[in-house]
């Protein structure tokens, strides 16, 4: 690209208000710098371009708007600004790392641009239900200051032949021109097997262009997530495509105090039970948990208590746990 085509490049992503756009341009002036033997000019760019997103980043004091989607896609991403960060998230030092770096290789993207590579941005998230999945799909937005964007499914996925497809290439493009967080939630309905015997031809080209759409570069480095509680309906040609996949399991004792502590603000809780605590919550998702202690806080504030007991909280996290009793297949078929 010329020097004139970049200044009109730059001049047109300011005047549309992306600041992220203008900033790679200014970047791959930088490694043009660079190669023509100009390296200090070049990191001279590179921290002005440093400078001018730590001060973009400080001296945000309100929430930016997100654009919604329109037209056809309005009905297929529902967007959701970020509520929070990491920081918000409860998870394992493993997982918790795992993420960091998809933010560190997002916020350097340009720099491994530069060198020929590109950011991880398709990861797959996979655990039970209530384990802080699509929170953590929310709370990564969050820290990237990006929009997320839910696929609806139940728009996405028709009975019509090539429908779905259409759709679902829509919603790529999409991923192409705005960046952000785009989450298939309930992965499996579109990445199932495609050797399941229960398949039907449709659903075998929806995940053929769902694989094809993956492959294709992505010049906006929008994060794609797929979650599902099923990994192993999943077809074994997806994880090729992923860049990661990470397996959110039940939270450890460790964690499980870190939530109830966290919900029950800013309720006192002196002298709680822990020991019956915990083993009362064993088994429990993260959902479980946190929502139990939200209604043992409902509680106290209906008795007009300043604090929390711990048979608050064990009573709460038995009706869950005779919640998620109810479910299961043998009560329900009596």
């Amino acid at each position: 690209m010329s020097n004139a085509k970049q200044i009109l490049a730059m001049l047109q992503s300011k005047a549309d208000g992306d600041d992220e756009h203008f900033y790679s341009i200014a970047l791959q002036v930088a490694a043009a710098e660079a190669r023509q033997g100009r390296r200090t000019l070049a990191e001279d760019l590179r921290a002005a371009v440093d400078k001018a997103r730590e001060k973009a980043a400080s001296g945000q004091t309100v929430a930016v708007p997100f654009a919604s989607p329109r037209g056809d896609l309005a009905d297929l991403i529902e967007m959701r600004p970020p509520r929070f960060d990491l920081e918000s998230v409860v998870m394992n030092a493993s997982l918790r790392a795992r993420l960091d770096d998809v933010v560190l290789q997002q916020h350097k993207r340009d720099w491994l641009r530069e060198h020929g590579k590109t950011p991880s941005r398709r990861v797959l998230f996979v655990g039970p239900p209530g384990s802080g999945k699509t929170m953590s799909a929310e709370a990564l937005a969050g820290e990237l200051r990006l929009p997320l964007f839910v696929i609806r499914l139940e728009s996405l996925i028709t009975r019509f032949m090539g429908e779905t497809a259409a759709k679902l290439k829509l919603v790529f493009d999409e991923t192409a021109r705005h960046r952000g967080v785009y989450l298939f939630d309930e992965f499996d309905a579109v990445g199932g097997n495609r050797g399941a015997t229960n398949d039907v031809a449709e659903m075998r080209r929806v995940l053929n262009s769902f694989l094809q759409f993956m492959e294709e570069p992505n010049s906006t480095d929008s994060v794609i997530i797929g979650a599902t509680n099923y990994p192993d309906l999943l077809d074994p040609a997806l994880l090729r495509r992923f860049d990661l996949v990470m397996e959110f399991c039940p939270p450890t004792d460790e964690e499980i105090r870190t939530i109830i502590k966290f919900n029950l603000r800013p309720m006192k809780f002196p002298n709680l039970k822990w020991k019956s605590i915990l083993a009362s919550a064993q088994g429990l998702s993260q959902s479980e948990i946190a929502r139990a202690t939200e209604d043992a806080v409902k509680s106290a504030i209906l008795a007009e208590r300043k604090n929390v007991t711990s048979d608050d909280l064990l009573r709460r996290l038995n009706d869950r746990r005779e919640m998620r009793e109810a479910f299961r297949p043998s009560a329900v078929n009596k």
